[in-house]
């Protein structure tokens, strides 16, 4: 029995600000960002909102190393790129290598249900900033 759930400003705002970000904000950014916006707004409020946008299937949380979570609303597989200077993790347009998940499974007795790819080295922020000094 799926649970209805009714509309909320603050959900659809952190949805908003989830689905408008390149770079997949974490829950802290999330609140910073909309906090003056919201003054009702908590850090409760936004992991409780999170977590139903995860159950809805519109958010997915993230895990690119840095020891926090990140969400994207590209629920789709995508792969992404991640900058070791400061750790900014972007999505990165390239078309899914499909042939990988088939490869992984005709070597698995696992049921291997897809994959995720994330390349490393240095943003063009990051550079530029670099060449600057």
């Amino acid at each position: 029995m799926e649970t209805t759930r009714r509309k909320s400003r603050q959900r659809e705002r952190i949805y908003e600000l989830i689905k408008s970000s390149t770079d997949h904000p974490t829950a802290q950014i999330i609140y910073d960002t909309l906090k003056l916006e919201i003054s009702a707004l908590s850090m409760g409020n936004v992991y409780r909102n999170i977590r139903i946008l995860i159950e809805q299937g519109l958010v997915v949380s993230r895990d690119f190393g840095d020891g926090v979570e990140h969400f994207d609303a590209m629920t789709h597989m995508h792969y992404h790129f991640v900058c070791e200077k400061c750790r900014r993790a972007i999505d990165f347009t390239m078309p899914v290598q499909e042939s990988i998940t088939r490869d992984a499974q005709k070597l698995s007795k696992h049921t291997i249900t897809g994959h995720t790819i994330q390349f490393f080295g240095i943003c063009d922020k990051c550079r530029a900033k670099k060449k600057k000094n």
